[in-house]
C-alpha cells in the first residue's frame, strides 16, 4: 500500500504534460495506491479537479491548510477529525474583528472554512498578530512573503494528515508527501518520507535541508514526485519499468469527424447493405466532407445499427475514393435497442428539454446515464485508436458531451474541438442536470468549443463559473456579425478565451450556414422550375404563408396554429386570400414523447379548417410527412411569408434557406417572420421578429409581414440574402477549423 499526500498547485498539477500523464496513470490504475489532496485552497475551489477526467479522483481531500478533511467521492467530512477542529475554531467574524486594527492586513476573499486567510505586507506586525491569535487559541501560518492564515491551535496540513493516516490505519512508512512552498512545511515536519519538487520555495528548501527523509527533487511538479518514488526504495516497485514514449510534438494534418451520423445512409437491398447519399438536406455533411477533397487524411467516426450492416460488415470503408482519396469511415456497430435508448430515449428525454429550457419535460434516469457513458466511451476509444499523434478531432452535438472526458485520458496529445448544433441554456437551467459537473468537466477538456451565437457562449461561461473559478482572458464585440441590444438573444460582448485550472479554452460563435451552391443547383433544375410554375398556378390569387418544422414541442407548432386561427377570426378581410402551408416532419420512429402534441396539432388544424373552409379555400394545408428538399425549395420560391415561430431553436436553417431561395429569384417578393428565440434571429436584422409565447405578437407579426409593400419586402430580402450568402455552410466549417487550429497554438499553462 502507498498513500501519496500531495499539494496541488506547483506539485501534483505541475510539471510537464508527459510526467503528469505518467503519474496520473500510475495513481489511477494501481490498486494499491491511495491519493490525498492536501491544499491551502477551500473545498469549493478543489471541486473542478474532482470532475476533471484527466486528474485522478482523490480518496480524501485535506483543504483549508488542514482545517477541512473530506472523502474524495462524496465530499462528506471525516467527522472524527473535522468536528474536533470545528469545536476549537472561534469563527471568522471573531477573528476578523480582533485583527481589524492591524496595519497592512487585508482579508482574502476566497472560499474557506475554519480558517481566516489574509494578505500581509512589510508594514504588518506579525508579532502582534501572533499575540492576538494566541488569545483566541489559534496559530499563525505565513508563506511566500505575502500570505497569512489564522488556524485553530495545532491545525495544519501535517497534523491533519497524521490524524487521517491514523484513522485509516496506514503504516507511516507507506506514506509519501509532496509539496513546493513553505505552506507545505508541516507535511515534511510530520516525519513521513517526502519530496520538495523542483523550483520549490527557497524558504522551504532551507528548512528541510539535510533531512534524510525528504528528497529535494530537480524535476518540477509530477516529475519531482516520480523522481522521489525512484529515490525511496519503498516506492520504487510502483513505477512501471516499461519505457514511457515521449509525446510527439509534430503537427498532424489528420482530421477526425466524430458525429453520431455517418456521411452516408445504409439501406438493405436484396438482403445486402447498400450505401446511399444522406437523406438529410441541411448541407452540413457535404460541407464537412469538403475538408477532405484536397486529399487531407481523415476518419469519419459514427454509429450504425447492426441490422443494417449485414453478416460480414466492413467497418472502415472508403467514403468516396475519387473525391476524398484519404478519407474513410470508422463505423461503430450498435444494436438498434442501444441506439434507441442512447439517442431517441435518454438524449431526447433528459438533455433535449433541458437544452431548450423545457425543464418540466425533463426526465433523468441514472441507469440511462450509465448507458450514455458507455456509448460515449465507445466513441472515445475509437478516436483514440484511429488518431495520429496531435491530430485534430471535431466532435459534434450534445449526445457526445462525454467523449472529450474519455478521450483526453487516453490521448492528451490530441487537439479537441466541439460544436453545439443546439442552443445552450443559462446556468440556472443547465444545472438541473444531475450530471452537470461531469459534463462541464468533459467539455473543459476541449481546446475549442463553438456555438451558434454569442448568447450561448455566455450561457456556457456562466455555467462554468458556477462550477469553477474562471479567468476570462479575452472578450470581443458581438456587433460585427450579430444583433446586440435589439432582440431577446442579443448580447454586446462575447468571451473568446477562458482559463480554468491549468487549461486554456478558446470559445467561438459560428452559426451554421446554408449550402448556397446546392440550393442554387436545385432551383435552376428544370424539374424545380416546372414545379414552381405549377405551384404558382395552383395558388394564384392566394397569399401563401409557409411554416416548416419538425414535430417537436420546442418548435411551438400548436401555439402557431392556434394563433393563425385567432388571426382569421380577427381579420375576416383575409378570408379566401391567405393560406398557411404547414409542413410538419414526423419525428424518428420510436419517439413516443411527441405523440400527444401530434394529436393536439391535428385536432387544432381540423377545427380551424372545419370552421373557415369553403369550396374554393382551405385556410391551412397541413402536411404531416417528410417532404423532399427539392419540393421544399419550390415552396420557398412561391411563399410570400415564411412564418418561423419556434418557442426555442438553436439556430433554424429553414429561415436561412427561405432567404437563400428568395434572394436567388429575379424579383424577390418574400418576408421573413422569425421567433426572437431562434438563434438565427440575431443574424438577420431585416427580419420581422416575434415573441412566440405571446399570441397577440404572433398575429401582429404576421399582419406586419402581409402589410409590407413589394419594394420593402424586396429590399429586406436582398439585405438578408447578402448575409446568408456570405456566412454560408462552407464558411462555417472553415471558421470552426481555423478556431480549433488557433486554439492549439496557445501557450501551455
Amino acid at each position: 500500500m502507498m498513500l501519496l499526500a500531495t499539494d496541488l498547485d506547483g506539485t501534483f498539477l505541475g510539471g510537464t504534460t508527459e510526467k503528469r500523464q505518467i503519474l496520473y496513470q500510475l495513481v489511477r490504475n494501481h490498486p494499491d495506491v491511495q491519493l490525498v489532496f492536501v491544499t491551502g485552497r477551500g473545498v469549493e475551489t478543489v471541486l473542478p479537479l474532482l470532475y476533471d477526467p484527466l486528474v485522478p479522483t482523490p480518496d480524501y481531500v485535506i483543504a483549508d491548510v488542514g482545517a477541512t478533511v473530506v472523502d474524495g467521492s462524496r465530499l462528506l467530512p471525516v467527522t472524527s477529525i473535522q468536528s474536533v477542529i470545528e469545536r476549537n475554531w472561534p469563527g471568522k467574524f471573531v477573528v476578523r474583528k480582533r485583527l481589524s486594527s492591524v496595519k497592512g492586513l487585508t482579508p482574502q476573499e476566497v472560499p474557506q472554512q475554519r480558517r481566516c486567510s489574509f494578505y500581509y505586507d512589510e508594514t504588518t506586525d506579525i508579532g502582534e498578530i501572533e499575540r492576538i491569535a494566541s488569545t483566541l487559541n489559534c496559530d499563525v501560518l505565513t508563506s511566500a512573503g505575502k500570505y497569512l492564515d489564522i488556524l485553530p491551535n495545532a491545525v495544519n496540513k501535517g497534523t491533519t494528515l497524521k490524524k487521517l493516516i491514523t484513522h485509516l490505519d496506514i503504516p507511516a512508512e507507506d506514506v509519501l508527501v509532496a509539496g513546493d512552498t513553505y505552506n507545505d512545511y508541516a507535511l515534511f515536519e510530520a516525519g513521513y518520507q517526502g519530496v520538495a519538487v523542483g523550483d520549490s520555495e527557497p524558504r522551504l528548501l532551507a528548512a528541510i535541508q539535510g533531512w534524510p527523509h525528504v528528497h529535494a527533487a530537480t524535476q518540477t511538479g509530477a516529475g519531482g514526485i516520480l523522481e522521489a518514488m525512484a529515490h525511496f526504495e519503498t516506492f520504487r516497485h510502483y513505477l512501471n519499468d516499461q519505457d514511457h514514449p515521449a509525446i510527439d510534438t509534430a503537427d498532424s494534418k489528420q482530421l477526425l469527424m466524430v458525429y453520431h451520423r455517418l456521411p452516408f445512409d445504409i439501406e438493405m437491398k436484396d438482403g445486402q447493405p447498400k450505401r446511399i447519399p444522406p437523406r438529410s438536406p441541411n448541407g452540413i455533411i457535404p460541407s464537412l466532407l469538403g475538408f477532405f477533397a484536397n486529399g487531407r487524411p481523415g476518419i469519419w467516426i459514427g454509429e450504425e445499427a447492426m441490422g443494417l450492416l449485414g453478416d460480414n460488415p466492413v467497418l472502415n470503408p472508403s467514403i468516396d475514393s475519387d473525391r476524398y482519396p484519404n478519407l474513410r469511415a470508422s463505423i461503430i456497430p450498435l444494436p438498434k435497442k442501444d441506439i434507441d435508448l442512447f439517442y431517441r430515449v435518454f438524449s431526447k428525454e433528459a438533455f433535449w428539454p433541458t437544452i431548450f429550457s423545457f425543464i418540466n419535460k425533463a426526465k433523468f434516469n441514472h441507469a440511462h446515464w450509465n448507458h450514455y457513458l458507455r456509448i460515449n466511451e465507445l466513441f472515445a476509444n475509437r478516436v483514440a485508436d484511429e488518431a495520429e499523434p496531435n491530430a485534430l478531432v471535431w466532435i459534434h452535438e450534445y449526445n457526445l458531451w462525454m467523449v472529450p472526458a474519455f478521450l483526453r485520458q487516453q490521448r492528451p496529445d490530441l487537439k479537441i474541438g466541439f460544436f453545439h448544433h443546439t442552443a445552450f441554456p443559462p446556468a440556472d437551467i443547465f444545472n438541473i442536470i444531475p450530471w452537470r459537473r461531469d459534463i462541464i468537466g468533459s467539455l473543459l477538456q476541449c481546446d475549442f468549443i463553438s456555438f451558434h451565437i454569442p448568447r450561448y457562449v455566455e450561457n456556457f461561461v456562466d455555467v462554468v463559473k458556477s462550477h469553477a473559478p474562471v479567468n476570462v482572458l479575452s472578450r470581443v464585440n458581438a456587433a460585427k456579425q450579430f444583433l446586440t441590444y435589439s432582440c431577446a438573444l442579443g448580447i454586446d460582448k462575447m468571451t473568446k478565451l477562458i482559463e480554468v485550472g491549468n487549461r486554456t479554452i478558446r470559445l467561438g460563435a459560428q452559426p451554421v450556414g446554408v449550402n448556397m451552391q446546392h440550393i442554387q443547383r436545385i432551383l435552376e433544375h428544370a424539374d424545380t422550375r416546372a414545379r414552381v410554375e405549377l405551384l404558382r398556378k395552383r395558388t394564384q390569387g392566394k397569399r401563401i404563408v409557409l411554416s416548416l418544422e419538425r414535430l417537436d414541442y420546442v418548435k411551438g407548432p400548436l401555439e402557431k396554429i392556434e394563433a393563425f386561427g385567432e388571426f382569421l377570426d380577427e381579420h375576416p378581410e383575409y378570408h379566401g386570400q391567405v393560406e398557411l402551408i404547414n409542413i410538419c416532419t414526423p419525428p424518428s420512429q420510436g419517439m413516443k414523447v411527441y405523440d400527444r402534441i401530434q394529436h393536439e396539432l391535428e385536432q387544432a388544424v381540423g377545427r380551424i379548417n372545419g370552421r373557415y373552409s369553403t369550396l374554393e379555400w382551405t385556410p391551412i394545408r397541413f402536411f404531416f410527412r417528410s417532404v423532399p428538399f427539392e419540393e421544399v425549395v419550390s415552396y420557398y420560391a412561391v411563399s410570400e411569408v415564411a412564418w418561423i415561430t419556434p418557442l426555442r431553436d438553436g439556430l433554424n436553417l429553414v429561415a436561412k434557406e427561405y432567404i437563400a431561395v428568395q434572394g436567388l429569384q429575379e424579383q424577390p417578393n418574400g418576408a421573413l417572420v422569425i421567433s426572437e428565440f431562434a438563434g438565427a434571429s440575431v443574424e438577420l436584422p431585416y427580419a420581422i421578429r416575434t415573441n412566440p409565447y405571446d399570441s397577440k405578437d404572433l398575429k401582429d407579426s404576421l399582419l406586419s409581414a402581409l402589410s409590407l409593400d413589394v419594394s420593402e419586402r424586396s429590399l429586406r430580402i436582398k439585405r438578408m440574402y447578402e448575409i446568408v450568402k456570405h456566412y454560408d455552410v462552407q464558411r462555417w466549417g472553415q471558421d470552426f477549423l481555423e478556431g480549433l487550429e488557433k486554439a492549439t497554438t496557445l501557450p501551455a499553462h
